[in-house]
């Protein structure tokens, strides 16, 4: 699992060459703030070659933040990574490895019948109720995910995920209620830190699309007050010291900047509504940024006003900067299944993001 010593080490083997912010605290250690995300590309294998390559190359390079899922492109995307952290000369203990559990996987391409499959390899087996699925496609139940990890555990070929999402559960507000989501996450929160003290993980958090950057009221609304409180009772629970949930991921880029501007979660302090950035800050949760070129549209047409306030050579270096620089992002997310883009998005990292006022002044 990724260590203080081994992410620290890590960072010190490349001295000046980054910008004074670019290592940022996570988990036990420190990660890169431009992180390699392996959701893009067909369940193929060229695209397998190029995310092998990619990956391989960034982390000689500066990144030591890979983002998986079990489900990106049939198991192939997880089972990459794998390959690579093996065949790296980096250390597994300098990697910060993260996936997620949550849509059902197909296994290296897609059936030509997916309902079949769904049937076949989840309810028939008795892995998943039919009363759990959503979407066709969705589960967030406790047995569930605890199988999705052993499967993810299998698949990277590690023996500590670094941090655990359960994937979407906004998902489930299609078929059941917001409380008994909330209840349906304490339970899997539950398994989770059991999972954490047997070391399977080093931490577990939420990634969404939508949830925590919508207001209040909308139909895939979840409150991070609330999920929050959810993992404290969980961790009680299971006899936990602290509590696991460590991160949380959604999407922020220059224009889907919602986590920041929307107020729809109540402030710890005085419950006065805040930004999901905001709430993360101070709750003391790492922010994963996704979709951070939201899938290489920002590489061209990013605002002349904002593309102005920002540093790089590049538009894809300014567009990485901006999500770099949202107070509470620890790491922006770049998909990267061409090695051709990586040393432009490593390179992202030498130039320093705005400051806070700067930021700030972006949207005034």
């Amino acid at each position: 699992m990724a260590t203080s010593q081994g992410t620290w080490g890590y960072r010190d083997r490349f001295g000046d060459a980054f910008a004074r912010t670019y290592f940022r605290r996570f988990g036990p250690g420190v990660a890169s703030s431009v992180g390699l995300g392996t959701y893009l590309g067909a369940p193929t294998r060229e695209v397998d070659a190029g995310y092998r390559a990619s990956i391989t190359s960034a982390l000689s390079a500066g990144i030591n933040h890979v983002d998986t899922a079990i489900n990106y492109r049939c198991q192939r995307s997880e089972r990459v990574v794998g390959e690579s952290l093996s065949d790296s000369d980096v250390d597994r203990e300098a990697v910060v490895v993260a996936s997620k559990g949550g849509f059902l996987p197909f296994d290296g391409s897609r059936p030509e019948d997916p309902a079949a499959y769904v049937r076949e390899h989840f309810l028939d087996t008795g892995l998943l109720d039919p009363e759990e699925l959503a979407a066709g496609s969705h589960a967030i139940a406790p047995a569930f995910i605890e199988a999705m990890l052993d499967r993810s555990l299998s698949n990277l070929g590690v023996e500590t995920i670094d941090c655990y999402y359960v994937h979407n559960p906004e998902t489930q507000l299609q078929v059941r209620s917001r409380d008994a989501v909330y209840d349906q996450l304490e339970a899997t929160f539950e398994r989770l830190e059991r999972r954490r003290a047997a070391g399977d993980i080093g931490m577990y958090g939420v990634a969404t699309w939508e949830a925590f950057r919508v207001p209040r009221g909308h139909g895939s609304y979840l409150s991070l007050p609330e999920v929050v409180s959810r993992a404290e009772r969980a961790a009680e629970a299971a006899g936990a010291d602290d509590v696991g949930l460590g991160a949380i991921q959604l999407p922020f880029n220059v224009a889907m900047a919602d986590a920041f501007t929307v107020s729809a979660h109540a402030h710890p302090d005085d419950g006065e509504d805040v930004s999901a950035l905001t709430y993360a800050q101070a709750a003391g949760l790492d922010v994963v940024a996704s979709a951070t070129l939201a899938q290489g549209e920002l590489t061209s047409s990013i605002p002349p006003e904002i593309d102005a306030e920002l540093r790089g050579d590049t538009a894809a270096q300014r567009a990485i900067n901006f999500a770099r620089s949202a107070p509470g992002v620890t790491t922006a997310l770049v998909g990267t299944s061409s090695p051709d883009h990586v040393p432009e998005n490593v390179a992202a990292g030498t130039f320093e993001p705005l400051g806070a006022r700067a930021f700030d002044g972006v949207f005034e």
